[in-house]
């Protein structure tokens, strides 16, 4: 199983990337891309998307999908 994922805004920077893929049967919920992903803790709050639709973190994940991670949007 082939998932696009995405890191934007502080989270790229945290992360340290922009973008990958992974290759993995591990990952079945866009949590669990995250761990995969990254060996870092998922900040609080973090927005997530599964093929451009926010979704929450147990949100299933499948083959080809893009799961994308935003901090939280802030403003005034």
């Amino acid at each position: 199983m082939t998932i696009t994922v995405k890191f934007f805004a502080s989270l790229r920077e945290q992360v340290g990337m922009a973008d990958l893929h992974i290759d993995c049967e591990c990952a079945d919920t866009v949590a669990e891309v995250w761990q995969t992903a990254t060996d870092l803790a998922m900040p609080a709050n973090t927005l997530m998307a599964v093929n451009q639709e926010y979704v929450e973190a147990d949100h299933p994940v499948r083959d080809g999908d893009e799961v994308a991670f935003f901090p939280p949007v802030t403003g005034g």
